[in-house]
């Protein structure tokens, strides 16, 4: 068995670990040595100093070696079990509740030296310690520092511990993948001392260099798999595309309104990615109103005119509709362009996919359907994903080995990531950002409101209406809930509906997604002027007459999401308004939430208020990503890692170093699950 083997293999290997044990310790998602090695201790307790009877301190935890004098186990039931020590200086009581008298004469023998360890209490004038669990007559065993595991339920400290010690007792020795500079950050703690001691830590070791070291491994693992999925897309070479420089301004004629810089510089990357030998895999980030979609239809329309196809993907039909219908009006005259849908009916579908075979067909927009396998391109040029912030790096690697070798990709995100995370997030690809807004595009004013106000909201939603437009209320909630204290999305939706007759609707994830479409329709032809909903109303869809957003309970989601959720209004000329209802009893944490959203509409600063507040595990669109979440490593805590580990990246594609280095780093820390490929 090699070093991999050993450290990948079942848990159920090792001594004392049988079915049981191992079905336990899976539901903490520990399945392997390596998953147990790296489930670092919560604290580490010092029981490494003796202490005198007489200096002992309440509630603290503390070493004693005591002399076993007495026992005293009483006969009526539910009085615990007393054991009395001593030592030169005072008695101590062990006291001992649902133990066997066996067990307690096993484990402090009479007349024998004892050193245990626990939490002293005190009770009628003389200390105690309640179920001691470190008890030993060698006092080495006891006096040292302990680790102190995060447990499930069924596995108790001690069978934990003994798991760890038979792991590392046949823990195999790694060859080193770091750097000699790189290690010397971490005092050369090599990859087995780093894990060894974070279990057994000595005080001669600084538990925080070796935790440190573990840490940026898991970083480096990630970088190093989306680094070496760029360079393997960039080897794949293509006939470069000519490009339209006028097209930029014919379009901003169409258009009424000159482009951002931002939004200029984004299309000047796109160019020089298309027009290269190399294929495209770009990221076009940009928050919420920045004007993306634009400068991809003007990416789009530059490939068409080299004959090429494009698809274009959206996470929904209503999307994708939109976006066919902003090309015809801004391409007017230009290729043919189609919509495909799961509504398309059977001989329309088969007309386009011929027409697709066959290059008839330039660009087509629809859902994630575009890349089923029956759907044939001729000439593939482009492809280009819409608000897949779900996409994970496994999706995103297939994605790009859809069409030939010319086929460039274009993914886009209206989700603002924090800087710390982009690397982690999109390393694989070359990233574009777009920050300024168009200048037509009016600041969104944004209030706080208790919801014991709610009828000065319904009051300024009747004005709102009364001239013509059109309010989105978001619940958390889809049913009451009498654990959770939410508006429930249906309960708003009847009572606003006695006071609205006939002019709400509702949606929610419950609800049939032609029919969620259905009424998304309503609302975007101005059919419906209110429309309830849950969160399944973030995707970035323009509801041109849509000013107000109400969000209620809006201290329970996070930064970034609000933000995303405002991102709904303001996408016509007239002035909106977002309006954060909360309940009164708001925490100091949540009060602070809404005055950085209230204070600001840049999603970049608010995704990094978002990072520090909450962690990383819950900015929006990073559990969902498809990709792992670190176990040890956390943005916010180790962002002087994340920059070494970036920097480091950065050399090693300078250097071109060959990747089998890292082959152990990368089979051990199992990233992406595309391993095999790149080694």
């Amino acid at each position: 068995m090699n070093n991999y083997e050993y450290l990948l293999s079942d848990i159920s290997i090792l001594k004392g670990v049988g079915k049981s044990l191992a079905t336990k310790f899976k539901r903490k998602n520990i399945n392997t040595i390596f998953d147990l090695i790296l489930s670092t201790p919560s604290k580490y307790i010092d029981r490494s100093i003796e202490t005198k009877i007489k200096d002992l301190h309440i509630g603290k935890i503390q070493t004693v070696t005591i002399m076993v004098e007495k026992y005293n186990f009483p006969r009526v039931r539910n009085l615990p079990n007393k054991v009395i020590c001593s030592d030169n200086t005072g008695k101590l009581d062990c006291i001992f509740f649902n133990s066997y008298e066996g067990y307690i004469k096993k484990i402090l023998p009479l007349n024998k030296l004892v050193t245990i360890s626990g939490k002293i209490g005190f009770f009628k004038g003389r200390y105690q310690v309640t179920n001691p669990t470190h008890v030993n007559t060698d006092k080495n065993k006891i006096k040292k520092i302990h680790s102190n595991y995060s447990l499930t339920e069924g596995i108790s400290h001690n069978v934990f511990s003994k798991t760890i010690v038979e792991a590392l007792s046949k823990l195999p020795t790694i060859n080193e993948w770091l750097s000699t500079e790189i290690l010397k950050k971490f005092d050369n703690i090599s990859w087995n001392e780093a894990i060894t001691n974070i279990h057994n830590p000595k005080k001669e070791y600084d538990e925080k260099k070796c935790i440190n070291r573990l840490i940026f491994d898991e970083i480096l693992s990630t970088f190093l798999i989306n680094s070496n999925i760029k360079k393997k897309f960039k080897r794949k070479k293509k006939l470069p595309k000519k490009i339209k420089f006028s097209l930029t301004n014919s379009v901003e004629k169409q258009i009424g309104f000159k482009l951002t810089i931002d939004q200029n510089n984004a299309i000047n990357e796109i160019n020089n990615d298309i027009s290269s030998n190399q294929r495209m895999f770009r990221l076009l980030q940009g928050d919420v109103g920045t004007g993306k979609t634009i400068v991809a239809l003007i990416s789009a329309q530059n490939v068409i005119l080299n004959d090429y196809q494009v698809a274009f993907m959206a996470p929904t039909e209503i999307l994708a509709k939109q976006h066919f219908k902003l090309y015809k009006k801004v391409f007017k005259d230009s290729a043919k362009a189609n919509l495909l849908t799961g509504k398309t009916e059977h001989k329309e579908r088969k007309d386009i996919l011929n027409n697709l075979e066959n290059n008839n067909i330039k660009i087509i927009f629809g859902t994630h359907a575009l890349f089923q396998k029956k759907i044939k391109f001729k000439k593939l040029g482009l492809i280009i994903v819409d608000e897949q912030h779900k996409f994970g790096v496994n999706q995103r690697k297939r994605l790009s080995e859809k069409g030939d070798a010319n086929s460039d990709v274009l993914v886009m995100s209206a989700t603002p990531i924090p800087r710390t995370m982009m690397m982690t997030l999109y390393g694989d690809m070359d990233i574009t950002l777009i920050k300024s807004k168009p200048k037509n595009r009016k600041e969104i004013n944004t209030y706080t409101k208790d919801v014991n106000k709610i009828n000065d909201v319904i009051n300024f939603i009747k004005k709102e209406i009364k001239n013509d437009n059109q309010v989105f209320w978001v619940c958390p909630l889809i049913e009451e809930s009498k654990k959770i204290d939410h508006q429930s999305s249906v309960v708003r939706y009847k009572y606003l509906n006695k006071i609205f007759k006939n002019e709400v609707g509702l949606i929610h994830g419950s609800i049939d997604k032609s029919d969620r479409e259905e009424i998304l329709n309503k609302f975007l032809h101005n059919k419906v002027k209110i429309l309830v909903s849950t969160t399944v109303i973030e995707v970035g869809i323009d509801f041109p007459n849509a000013t107000c957003i109400v969000i209620e309970d809006s201290n329970k989601f996070g930064l970034s999401q609000l933000h995303q959720l405002r991102g709904r209004v303001g996408r016509g000329e007239k002035q909106s308004s977002c309006i954060l209802l909360f309940k009164s009893s708001l925490s100091e944490n949540a009060r602070k939430r809404l005055k950085i959203l209230k204070s600001s509409n840049d999603g970049f600063l608010i995704a990094e208020e978002d990072l520090k507040l909450r962690g990383y595990g819950d900015l929006l669109g990073f559990q969902q990503s498809g990709q792992k979440t670190f176990r040890l490593a956390d943005p916010i805590i180790n962002e002087d890692l994340f920059q070494l580990a970036e920097k480091e990246i950065k050399f090693i594609e300078k250097e071109n170093i060959n990747l089998s280095k890292y082959n152990s780093l990368l089979k051990l820390y199992d990233r992406a699950n595309i391993i095999n490929e790149l080694i």
